[in-house]
C-alpha cells in the first residue's frame, strides 16, 4: 500500500474535500393525497401505502375483523 512521501497541509486536504457534497433530496407532492415525500419512494398516508399516486398496499380497517 503506497504512503504519502510528503505531507499534505491543511489547506489542500480542505480545499480537496470540499467537492464532498451531499446534494439536496429532491422532494415532490402527490397529486391525489397532496402530501410531500421523496422522488422514487413510496409513502405511507392515513395507513396506506403510495407510489406514485397509486394505493400500494390498503391500511388495516379498523371496524372489519377478519380473524374469524
Amino acid at each position: 500500500m503506497p504512503n504519502p512521501k510528503w505531507r499534505h497541509s491543511k489547506r489542500r486536504k480542505r480545499a480537496r474535500r470540499t467537492h464532498y457534497k451531499t446534494e439536496v433530496p429532491q422532494i415532490a407532492t402527490c397529486k391525489t393525497t397532496g402530501e410531500s415525500h421523496l422522488f422514487h419512494h413510496a409513502y405511507v398516508v392515513d395507513g396506506d401505502l403510495y407510489y406514485r399516486g397509486q394505493v400500494l398496499i390498503p391500511g388495516r380497517q379498523s371496524g372489519s375483523t377478519a380473524e374469524a
